[in-house]
């Protein structure tokens, strides 16, 4: 052998030997000796689903068959309280990608690039490229066109082009054919895949090419990372439609609050336009802004959408299959996510593009060889991804062994995923990150040492922090995803244990800058009882939060000021509640 691979080697020991004294009091010995057995860094396979919500049986969703991404969970450990930071594409995605927020990133649209407009941040796959990682990018990772300078961040984050599946470029197209025979450009758009374009759909073509990337990595033995996005539960649900037989339309019920809540702000509503400029959907005549949409159709969309999540479901399964195959799953990292969730009819709203907790809420689970699953308590062949075809599992359950309950955030991601593989970890950026210009930091928090430990209690202080911006305070055309130039709202909402906590600030484009004195709105939904945030008790605090907000300073986030404020609130509830 070369000199090369002994050095190579002697570092590799060397990491993994560092890293084992790190964690020592953290995990346990099994753990840490399956940790510690590693010859080579662990690869890395990053997956993210498009408006995946967490409806999933591993998040205990009853309806929902999705056997594969549950036997993941099963072997992983499970964020049950995981929130994005914007609802919706390229904002979220730029903000999980970088570690910073959207008001670092100043990234609110579909176009804006953050390395122009706010700063050369360092991305995930560029940190592990730049650690000697091969990156590559399947399907939607980074939001395309100008949000990822129409090349998906190449070369700075990615070793070789992103790859696009062709089928994609129909997505949008009539495709869809409908009750008169002929073909339209539909929402619910189910489909015999045999009479599609090339045969094939775009997770199809993506999963393939992912596996295609994982066989060639398996033999050039270096530590790759791999990142796959695939479309779907993304509206049009053009899918398979044999995956509808597993939901019966007579068995689907509608949301448990479908009317919009009495009390809800106007600017607080999202009037679901993308939904509304599909065929099938044009034809039913909404109204603009409320709806609602007829009863039998909000049924038939709830179809498609647990139809599509089943549909992806299998796609992660055939992914997940192949790195049993090919020996690779005691050696890569599994990150499982979503850019955001989806309201499925809740307060009387269609997608994303709002601060409610079906919107923000996203899966998130950490599959760590040696430390989320042993296997050395399995015969050296087991298979430990066995693919699930959801058509012939009769019900299979899994259990999740490891849990965390405490809020988190997808700007978590980062540091988290760099400690486990035991790179170098980030500092926390400075209160105002864009103005110091770092490089290289996170607004998130580290979770690995709750992967490596068992969760003690749930934290009622900790919070998540998403938020959304609007162009005026009534719902209008531009209202669920307005350009930068038109953003006169930001609505900014904590996510506690016991709380959700909106407020409505006044935002100038050009400055970047939030007036927190100009308060159009506010939310305040006490989760205990209300758990589905229809109750909006605001007004129960308003006239003290103006008294208090209006001594914020620029000294602190704005997000550490919420925080305050909301403890200060709260803990005046819960007093009189008490004395009362």
């Amino acid at each position: 052998r070369s000199p090369f691979t002994f050095i190579k080697l002697f570092k590799t020991l060397s990491t993994c030997l560092l890293f084992g004294l790190a964690v020592f009091f953290c995990v346990s010995m099994e753990a840490l000796v399956d940790y510690l057995s590693c010859a080579e860094r662990k690869n890395v396979l990053f997956i993210i689903a498009d408006d995946l919500r967490t409806t999933l049986g591993c998040y205990k969703d009853s309806l929902v068959k999705s056997p594969n991404i549950d036997q993941l969970a099963s072997k992983s450990h499970v964020f049950l309280n995981a929130h994005a930071q914007q609802a919706v594409c390229a904002p979220s995605r730029t903000s999980l990608l970088t570690s910073r927020r959207p008001d670092t990133t100043r990234v609110y649209d579909f176009n804006t690039y953050w390395r122009v407009h706010s700063g050369n941040y360092t991305t995930i796959p560029q940190y592990f490229k730049s650690n000697g990682y091969f990156t590559m990018s399947v399907g939607k990772v980074f939001h395309p066109g100008i949000a990822s300078n129409h090349t998906d961040d190449y070369p700075y984050s990615w070793s070789i082009p992103a790859y696009h599946p062709a089928s994609f470029r129909f997505e949008k197209m009539k495709m869809c054919k409908g009750d008169d025979g002929r073909l339209h450009a539909n929402l619910l758009c189910a489909v015999n895949v045999t009479e599609q374009p090339g045969g094939t759909l775009p997770d199809m073509e993506s999963t393939d090419e992912a596996i295609s990337l994982l066989k060639s990595q398996a033999e050039e033995g270096n530590p790759f990372f791999l990142a796959v996005g695939f479309h779907k539960p993304h509206i049009p649900f053009r899918i398979p439609q044999e995956y509808l037989s597993l939901y019966p339309i007579d068995k689907m019920t509608l949301a448990p609050d479908p009317i919009v809540p009495k009390l809800l702000p106007p600017v607080a509503y999202n009037p679901w336009t993308d939904v509304r400029k599909r065929d099938d959907v044009k034809q039913l005549n909404i109204s603009f802004p409320y709806g609602p949409i007829p009863k039998d159709f909000q049924l038939g969309i709830r179809q498609h959408y647990y139809a599509a999540v089943s549909y992806m479901d299998a796609q992660v399964g055939r992914l997940l299959s192949a790195l049993d195959r090919l020996n690779l799953s005691r050696d890569t990292l599994v990150v499982l996510t979503s850019d955001h969730g989806w309201s499925l009819g809740e307060h009387g709203e269609w997608a994303k593009y709002s601060n409610f907790e079906v919107a923000t809420r996203v899966p998130l689970i950490f599959y760590v060889p040696g430390v989320t699953t042993h296997h050395h308590h399995h015969p050296e062949n087991a298979s430990t991804f066995p693919f699930i075809d959801v058509f012939k599992y009769k019900d299979c359950s899994f259990q999740n062994k490891k849990e965390s309950q405490n809020m988190v955030e997808l700007v978590d991601v980062f540091p988290t995923v760099t400690t486990l593989i035991g790179l170098k970890g980030l500092k926390v950026c400075p209160v105002v990150s864009f103005k110091v210009q770092e490089l290289l930091c996170t607004d998130g928090r580290n979770r690995a040492h709750t992967i490596l430990h068992k969760e003690k209690r749930v934290n009622e202080e900790a919070i998540s922090f998403s938020q959304y911006p609007r162009p005026s305070d009534l719902p209008q055309e531009n209202s669920d995803l307005p350009d930068l130039k038109d953003i006169k709202v930001m609505g900014y909402s904590l996510r506690s244990w016991d709380y959700r906590f909106t407020l409505w600030l006044g935002f100038n484009p050009n400055t970047f800058q939030v007036n927190v004195t100009d308060v159009h709105a506010g939310e305040l939904y006490m989760l205990a009882e209300d758990p589905n945030e229809d109750n909006n008790v605001y007004k129960l605090i308003s006239e003290n939060l103006m008294t208090k907000m209006a001594n914020v300073t620029n000294t602190a986030s704005l997000q550490m000021q919420m925080r305050q404020q909301l403890l200060y609130i709260t803990a005046g509830i819960k007093k009189r509640r008490i004395d009362g």
